[in-house]
């Protein structure tokens, strides 16, 4: 099967602006595309993983990936799926969050020359001046066809409306995919299908300004079967850096996925070959849980190595087994021993763990039996934790059903 067809079947096409087109480009050339990821934080999340995983899948086959870093467009900020002004970053968070999400990228692709290649559009987009562009690019953009976008528009229809800072996003981004074009020989570019429009609007600048040929394809924007944005918990984000969102967490924000979208995500998610992911799509009721195992297993290799992912799968056993097996992957929080010369309240501990937001918070889930320690509710609020109630050093809190912290001594 052909690389388009396998990103078909997988579940990574949504919208493709010459699908026969692309498909004989992809089966005769070695394509430069693309995919911009501006700088808005320091660390990439779940969400990323799907246009991660789509450049994976194009590169193993040949096609050279660009990840271009938004250094440029991440003084503007994409206005796309937003309902207000993203905030104005200082130019020296931008450049850290770009060196930090570049490293990140290369844990996942290639960039020996002729493979793939990074690059940052604040090498040019800075360098724009005001009059020259809306010369030569601006007089391309019709303003009744740009408010047409879906993004816009749902912007445009709020009080806060759309500032003229984020409405030049637009053009920036179509410059991206000329500026590649034209020195990189860059014929495609990806993107989430809320960027459909910026993708279009670049392929037409190239065809106008140059007339070349580029091609378009979008990726859907996942949710859950629940309707949530994929990669939100009550905790937040799901980062990709361990430091943010450990390995064990990772692991269990996989194995918690619905069990209507296990496969989809088996689909999306890993590189298991299709005969398997049709095998598990087989089984039902309990038995599902194999295959949510196999999916936190498989994402969690490719995003922290096996070493981490075996780790995680390992921890993830002890603690539902309530045995003695290593946890060591487990969000470990340390006490020093002088914390501990008489003992530490717990309600302060569930703050200093995260577990709780705020004593208030702390005392609401004791009170509604939902804290234990070691295997045992805790039923006061004013209870003490002391070394004693350590096992082997160390401390194992839950809250709720499925959120565990390892605290220990050192």
């Amino acid at each position: 099967m052909d690389i388009l067809g396998i990103l078909k079947e997988r579940g990574f096409v949504q919208q493709c602006s010459d699908e026969q087109g692309l498909k004989k480009l992809l089966s005769t050339q070695k394509v430069v595309f693309y995919i911009g990821f501006d700088a808005t934080g320091d660390s990439l999340h779940v969400g990323h993983l799907l246009p991660i995983m789509t450049m994976i899948h194009l590169q193993k086959t040949g096609h050279i990936p660009v990840v271009l870093i938004g250094g440029g467009t991440s003084f503007i900020g994409d206005p796309s799926g937003k309902t207000e002004m993203r905030r104005i970053m200082p130019p020296e968070e931008i450049k850290k969050n770009s060196e930090k999400i570049l490293a990140q990228f290369k844990k996942f692709l290639s960039f020996e020359k002729g493979k793939g290649m990074s690059l940052n559009n604040v090498d040019w987009i800075l360098k724009i001046k005001y009059i020259d562009f809306l010369r030569n690019i601006g007089k391309y953009f019709r303003v009744n066809e740009m408010i047409k976008h879906e993004g816009y528009k749902l912007r445009l229809e709020r009080e806060t409306g759309l500032s003229f800072i984020e409405f030049n996003y637009q053009l920036l981004q179509a410059y991206d995919f000329l500026h590649l074009s034209e020195n990189y020989n860059c014929q495609l570019q990806i993107g989430g299908d809320d960027q459909w429009g910026n993708i279009l609007a670049g392929a037409e600048l190239i065809r106008q300004k140059t007339g070349k040929k580029a091609y378009c394809l979008t990726i859907p924007l996942l949710t859950t079967a629940g309707g949530t944005k994929m990669g939100k918990t009550e905790a937040g984000a799901v980062w990709l850096d361990a430091k943010k969102f450990s390995p064990y967490q990772f692991y269990q924000y996989w194995i918690n996925t619905d069990d209507n979208d296990v496969i989809r995500f088996l689909k999306i998610f890993t590189f298991l070959p299709m005969e398997k992911i049709n095998e598990l799509a087989e089984l039902t009721g309990a038995e599902l849980r194999k295959a949510k195992e196999v999916l936190a297993f498989e994402v969690t290799k490719i995003v922290h190595g096996e070493k981490e992912a075996k780790k995680a799968k390992n921890s993830s056993k002890a603690v539902f087994a309530k045995g003695n097996e290593d946890l060591s992957s487990l969000p470990t929080t340390t006490l020093s021993i002088e914390e501990m010369i008489n003992g530490i309240s717990i309600l302060d501990l569930l703050v200093k763990t995260d577990l709780a937001s705020s004593k208030s918070d702390a005392s609401r889930l004791i009170k509604q039996g939902g804290v234990t320690a070691n295997g045992e509710t805790i039923t006061s609020i004013t209870e003490a934790i002391k070394k004693d109630s350590f096992k082997d050093g160390t401390l194992l809190l839950r809250k709720g059903k499925k959120q565990y912290k390892r605290v220990v001594i050192k």
